[in-house]
């Protein structure tokens, strides 16, 4: 069998207050700094679009992690959210729209900025940059091209700290996909593990990285694997008008339609090679919607279990394929326990399926921890390794840096 898994060596020192998005945020614990320490913020609004998440991490001179200084999460009000949703479809007055809901985004980023100051007592002139992810609304690498929206600048303006944004672009323009660009984090942060093991993000989209310790030189790979969250929450928001699945107990309360199940996996996506990526171009309710015209009369529980079936099997498929000894779950899908059993079921007794709690990381501070780091990378001019994973044909520098205005540092 693979080699037995070990705790991280030490590499990084993670103390995230709670990301649940109902739990209060405790007060970070006492900075315990270095001179040559660099403060980086991270922040990241996802494809399930419940608002944006945000961490305040100091890196030592090598860009390993010391210290999450503290985590904060902002809820995305109803009316951007919708206007974001929108933004994803063609529609009539796109720029002024898109344009408008950059500028209310970056105010909803420079919000959670500011909570992450207050809790910490940093201030903005000790804060490096901030990595900004922006909201994805088209994702097209084959056509060359991928849009996140956010005003940069704008949140530049508000905070008073540099902004690495358009994150994705300099790899698409390689050749790349554009994404994931979490395998690369994922292997730096999480290289004091033995094996051959998984971190699998279930935000909107599920995206799987595989790192593999047991050869002379490591190996990272990384792709997305289909939906995870994004059908579940539009499905649920449909017909109760719920944001989520908590715990994934409507679709609990169905049963799984295997012959809807069987149309929905044959998808030709999920037998596609890496690398590859997605999103809700794809995978949308107007999807769904034509598997179901095979099934008028399904009853929507069942559809909604079936969905979790869904996200369950297309992740465990590629964790088979991978023969990993173990996965470790992040993103908002991570606090879904429906979902959690349902993907160690569908995996099976061979490979551990375990939160990033286990790692000493919050799963819903990953992503954002990464953007922190890219921000660092970008700001030392570090290209990212990504030809194995996205596709590039070469690493790229990644993020556009905005100054901020020099009387706020």
């Amino acid at each position: 069998g693979p080699p037995p898994m070990r705790p991280p060596d030490g590499r990084f020192s993670f103390h995230p207050g709670p990301m649940q998005h109902d739990a209060p945020i405790r007060p970070a614990p006492q900075a315990d700094l270095t001179y040559t320490d660099e403060i980086h913020a991270g922040l990241m609004s996802g494809t399930s679009m419940d608002g944006v998440d945000g961490v305040l991490i100091a890196f030592d001179d090598q860009g390993r992690i010391r210290q999450t200084l503290t985590s904060a999460f902002v809820p995305m009000p109803e009316p951007l959210r919708r206007q974001l949703t929108a933004l994803q479809h063609p529609a009539s007055d796109e720029l002024a729209a898109a344009a408008r809901a950059g500028q209310q985004l970056a105010d909803l980023y420079a919000e959670c900025v500011q909570k992450l100051l207050q809790q910490s007592g940093i201030s903005p002139r000790q804060v490096r940059a901030l990595g900004a992810h922006g909201q994805t609304v088209r994702h097209v690498p084959a056509e060359g091209y991928t849009l996140q929206l956010l005003d940069a600048p704008r949140l530049a303006e508000a905070t008073g700290i540099d902004v690495v944004a358009d994150l994705r672009s300099a790899d698409v323009a390689a050749g790349g996909q554009g994404a994931p660009l979490m395998p690369a984090f994922h292997a730096h942060v999480f290289a004091g593990l033995q094996g051959r093991y998984g971190i699998l993000n279930l935000g909107g989209i599920a995206n799987l990285t595989v790192i593999d310790t047991q050869q002379p030189t490591p190996t990272v790979t990384g792709f997305d694997t289909g939906p995870a969250n994004t059908l579940l929450d539009g499905w649920i928001e449909a017909h109760h008008g719920h944001r989520y699945d908590h715990h994934g107990q409507w679709a609990a309360s169905g049963r799984a339609i295997p012959a809807l199940l069987e149309r929905l996996l044959s998808e030709p996506y999920f037998a596609r090679p890496a690398p590859k990526s997605t999103g809700r171009d794809l995978f949308n309710l107007s999807w769904l919607k034509q598997h179901l015209q095979a099934h008028p009369d399904a009853a929507a529980a069942d559809v909604q279990a079936t969905l979790m079936a869904l996200t369950a099997e297309n992740t465990a498929q590629a964790i088979r394929a991978q023969n990993l000894s173990a996965v470790y779950l992040c993103g908002g899908g991570a606090e879904n326990a429906g979902l959690a059993q349902a993907i160690q079921q569908a995996v099976g007794p061979e490979t551990l399926v375990q939160s990033t709690h286990a790692l000493g990381i919050a799963p819903q501070a990953v992503e954002a921890s990464g953007f922190a780091w890219l921000a660092r990378q970008r700001v030392h001019e570090t290209p990212i390794p990504l030809t194995r994973i996205t596709g590039s044909r070469h690493d790229s520098i990644l993020g556009a840096w905005h100054k901020a205005p020099a009387r706020q540092r």
